[in-house]
């Protein structure tokens, strides 16, 4: 082992909660989109292009983590990825506030460069916290991407106001908006909190030393290694497993239906609601409530719970429970989102079993493909977050603007209960796969 000083673990925990709690911005998108959309307001968007910003900056977040971040932060470490990541996201967001009412400008800026950084940002935590607690990865895995969640709930509530429904945290002050701000400002004002709090979380984010290894933990040996991360796969060697495919497909389901309901909640809400004869302004309240607590709270709680049953449940139990439960809560949301107490409930379970995606999958390719090597191989498995991340929130925008949302919400239902089904038969891969490197093709 390195005689290199060792820092109490859980300081890599704190950083790591403070980046995700930045990066989990992107799920704030519906604190925007009524705003944007606004028929008396500055900019008029249509809630397909608020998708289309959503859908680009969820792209460009899995492109970049893909291609970018999982090999750099593995050669350079994750503390300057990850403060390169901030700085980027923080740009992005000024880059949108400075772009006034302009539709490319907040494309280019939330959505592409505040993607990017996102993408650059988020594995360095996933992927350091692994190496610092390869006996309680489900867990700590939850744990530290539970801040994603739970960043959401601040960023959305410091636009509205912290009142969760009777309760109202912030007598007198009804946010940011209240004051007379626009989205344009928020976006600079976020820009810079981000950068400036990414950084500080990016100072405790490191590597342990080489050989480091928790006190009183061995490492397992034998077949149980091939299960639990003990067998180390690189990327053209894991694509090539079925094990790869179904997690891959299996999340880009989880992901559909969860990026879905984020980017049109307040916007299907509001046209529920005022079906069933509530008032346009209670109908905003109501869905903002609904992201605001219920989903994003939930969400952030979801990571951290599914993430530890999965440690006691097994990763493919936890996941095809997980995915089939999403699966009938989606179908269940359309007939009752007209409800106030069927929004509350949906969004609430909707965002419980959608942060649990966070910490399974991660976990899971920790488990069969190297707990070294996830830092390279999970950014692929998340790909598949991104390709959700155009299906789902740009499908809820057409069927939004044609009044047809049950299309939107039954069939990501039935991808759900398909790929929970699919999961059920996920078994580690042979140690043999990784033993055998592809080979070059001839000349």
């Amino acid at each position: 082992m390195s005689n290199q000083r060792v820092i109490n673990r859980w300081w890599v925990v704190v950083g790591g909660i403070v980046i995700q709690l930045c990066l989990g911005a992107i799920y704030a998108w519906s604190a925007f989109t009524g705003r944007l959309t606004a028929a008396d307001g500055p900019f008029q968007f249509t809630k397909t292009q608020t998708q289309i910003v959503f859908s680009v900056g969820l792209l460009s977040f899995a492109v970049v983590m893909a291609l970018v971040a999982g090999r750099w932060q593995r050669q350079a470490g994750p503390r300057i990825v990850a403060l390169t990541g901030g700085v980027i996201l923080g740009l992005g967001y000024l880059l949108g506030g400075l772009a006034g009412t302009s539709f490319w400008g907040i494309l280019i800026g939330v959505g592409l460069l505040g993607g990017a950084g996102i993408g650059l940002g988020y594995v360095c935590p996933i992927a350091a916290l692994v190496k610092w607690f390869p006996d309680k990865k489900g867990m700590i895995t939850g744990l530290a991407v539970a801040g994603f969640g739970f960043g959401a709930l601040i960023w959305i509530k410091l636009t509205s106001g912290f009142k969760f429904g009777p309760v109202d945290l912030t007598p007198g002050w009804s946010g940011l908006y209240g004051m007379g701000w626009t989205p344009s400002h928020v976006f600079m004002l976020y820009g810079v909190l981000f950068a400036v709090l990414v950084g500080l979380g990016a100072t405790v984010l490191v590597n342990p030393p080489a050989g480091w290894q928790p006190a009183g933990w061995q490492p397992p040996a034998g077949a149980q290694a091939s299960s639990t991360g003990g067998v180390e796969f690189n990327v053209a060697q894991m694509v090539k497993t079925r094990q790869f495919w179904a997690l891959f497909l299996t999340f880009f389901v989880g992901a559909t239906a969860g990026l879905m309901v984020i980017g049109v909640i307040q916007l299907f809400g509001r046209d529920a609601l005022t079906a069933n004869g509530l008032a346009p302004a209670n109908a905003n309240v109501v869905a903002g409530t609904a992201m605001g607590l219920f989903y994003a709270l939930l969400n952030g709680l979801g990571r951290i719970v599914w993430g530890t049953l999965s440690d006691k449940l097994g990763r493919r139990n936890a996941i095809a429970l997980m995915t089939g439960l999403q699966g009938l809560v989606m179908i269940a949301f359309y007939f009752i989102g007209g409800r106030e107490w069927g929004l509350y409930l949906g969004a609430a379970l909707i965002g419980f079993n959608f942060g649990g995606n966070f910490a399974l999958f991660p976990a899971a390719t920790a488990d069969y493909f190297g707990n070294k090597s996830v830092g390279t191989n999970y950014p692929w498995v998340f790909m598949s977050y991104g390709v959700g991340g155009i299906v789902g929130p740009v499908l809820g925008g057409i069927m939004g603007d044609a009044k047809a949302w049950m299309w939107a919400f039954v069939p990501a239902g039935i991808g759900c209960l398909i790929m929970a089904a699919v999961s059920l038969s996920l078994k580690p891969p042979t140690a043999a796969a990784a033993d055998n490197p592809p080979q070059p093709k001839p000349a």
